[in-house]
């Protein structure tokens, strides 16, 4: 890869269609935006970022609605040549505090009605500029950027330099900056290209319905770099509503969301084959789906959800067969590319079938932890193998299965305890609707079990009994010594349950 090449934008460009004036981006607000109108505005951006005289490697620090504008921002960020961090809409001040603190952003980027806070916060860490940029294509970025010329060089980047640092969720802790390169995503978006088929216009041509938040690794770069390295149009809506996706089905071929999204488009009594008819592919990925609506959906739409697993620290991992069996349960198999592999608390290789820690290796996997070189050795073998911090085991076919996270084991009187098994058993049983089990302090066992159960709609759970169920099946030391039913449970902005808010909530 040539050093001119290697910026990840100069590929997306390079993957537009003859057809400039074709639409790239259709809004659900009814605007549309041609590949031409991507070109130049994001030229307009760079040159307006590389105006300011920003240092090398700058970092631009943006937590803005979603919008194309804010998509053209990203990418003009990468075209600069500089170093772009998204922040979850939902963060508050002590959050965006740290991460400016964390990140020292040059630029910060901000929706208008946040910039008296946001302002007050980035200037006292010494970053030198704060724009706005709305929802409803307003903002002094805007402003500024339409004095600059449409015409840019895209900078020359290696495929080791630093393109976006990611905070991870901060589930289990203080969030980490992972850093990504261009050759990193570059590689992840040129794979799953092929592995999941994705389609050119001479061959039906796909597009994507984009429906997640694009300030996290699955909006962001596994579905905006999968249609844009593909040349694909987008259906962009501003949030996920099931009633508009199912009107836009029609139109589509593609879907990416997270387990909640299904649920809620099972809700839907439109959903059926005929809404379907011209879809070619659904995405599950960032959370867990469960097995009932895996299956759920297969019967009501004679389509199955393709499961895959990825990471901040690594973007996709593994992932389902586009042709070939997809496993409800499993996340499918390692990416080409990726190597995979479970060890025991020692770093031995365990057995096909065993239960322990992943660990993976390949060109997607990142650079590194933002200014934290002990953490990021830390987390890294001898022989360059990346500890992902999951557990799970890989089937005689290859499928991985994941049982939960390291953090989230539960050892009660010197026995492992997987939650992720304990909660498929409890999702088995009548009524219930979803669960999760986390530990807790324990004066006699060090740790034990607590389950926390959601009941389906109109169905009446008893505590007791689900432990008497548990009991008859499991081995005792498995079985939690608490069990609540709840209303609902903790999630973060991609649906993953924070088990850490459950074990304070239950100590």
């Amino acid at each position: 890869m040539s050093e001119v090449s290697a910026n990840l934008y100069a590929h997306l460009r390079h993957a537009f269609p003859a057809d400039l004036n074709a639409t790239a981006i259709e809004t659900d607000a009814g605007q549309h935006y041609s590949w031409r109108d991507l070109d130049r505005g994001t030229a307009m951006m760079a040159n307006f970022l590389q105006s300011l005289g920003l240092p090398e490697g700058a970092c631009i620090a943006v937590q803005v609605e979603k919008s194309v504008e804010a998509l053209m921002l990203y990418l003009a960020t990468l075209r600069a040549g500089y170093v772009f961090l998204p922040l979850n809409t939902a963060y508050q001040s002590a959050e965006i505090g740290y991460f400016i603190g964390n990140a020292e952003p040059a630029v910060v980027v901000c929706s208008a009605p946040n910039f008296g806070w946001v302002s007050t916060l980035a200037f006292k860490a010494g970053t030198a500029w704060v724009f706005t940029l709305n929802d409803d294509r307003t903002g002094t970025l805007l402003e500024r950027a339409a004095h600059a010329s449409d015409h840019q060089v895209v900078a020359p980047k290696r495929p080791e330099d630093l393109a976006v640092i990611i905070y991870t969720s901060g589930t289990t802790g203080r969030s980490k900056g992972a850093m990504l390169t261009h050759g990193n995503m570059l590689s992840n978006a040129l794979v799953l290209k092929d592995y999941w088929g994705w389609r050119s216009a001479g061959e039906g041509g796909d597009v994507l319905i984009h429906a997640l938040p694009i300030f996290h690794v699955h909006g962001l770069f596994v579905a905006i770099h999968g249609a844009l390295i593909n040349g694909s149009k987008m259906i962009w809506l501003a949030k996920f509503d099931p009633k508009v996706v199912l009107a836009h089905l029609p139109r589509a071929t593609v879907f990416m969301g997270v387990p909640t999204l299904y649920v809620r488009l099972l809700a839907e009594a439109g959903l059926d084959r005929a809404a379907v008819q011209h879809m070619r592919l659904f995405i599950s990925g960032s959370a867990p789906l469960l097995l009932d609506t895996f299956t759920a959906w297969q019967e009501r739409t004679g389509h199955t959800i393709l499961e895959r697993y990825g990471m901040s620290e690594t973007i996709m991992l593994t992932s389902n067969p586009y042709q070939g069996e997809r496993r409800g349960g499993t996340v499918g198999m390692p990416l080409p590319g990726v190597h995979l592999r479970v060890v025991d608390g020692q770093g031995v290789a365990v057995k096909t079938g065993v239960i322990g820690d992943i660990q993976v290796k390949g060109p997607n996997v990142f650079a590194g932890y933002w200014r934290m070189p002990e953490k990021t050795a830390e987390e890294f073998t001898a022989d360059g193998f990346f500890k992902t911090g999951d557990v799970g085991r890989v089937d005689a076919g290859g499928f991985v299965t994941i049982v939960g996270r390291s953090k989230d084991l539960i050892i009660s009187g010197g026995y492992n305890v997987y939650p992720a098994e304990l909660e498929s058993f409890i999702n088995d049983l009548p009524g219930v609707a979803e669960s999760a089990v986390v530990g807790v302090p324990h004066a006699d066992f060090g740790e034990v079990g607590v389950a926390l159960v959601v009941a389906k709609p109109g169905a009446a759970l008893d505590a007791g009994r689900i432990l008497l169920e548990l009991k008859a099946r499991l081995a005792n030391y498995k079985v939690p010594k608490q069990c609540h039913v709840v209303a609902d449970l903790p999630r973060n902005a991609m649906g993953k349950v924070q088990k850490n808010l459950l074990r304070e909530q239950y100590r």
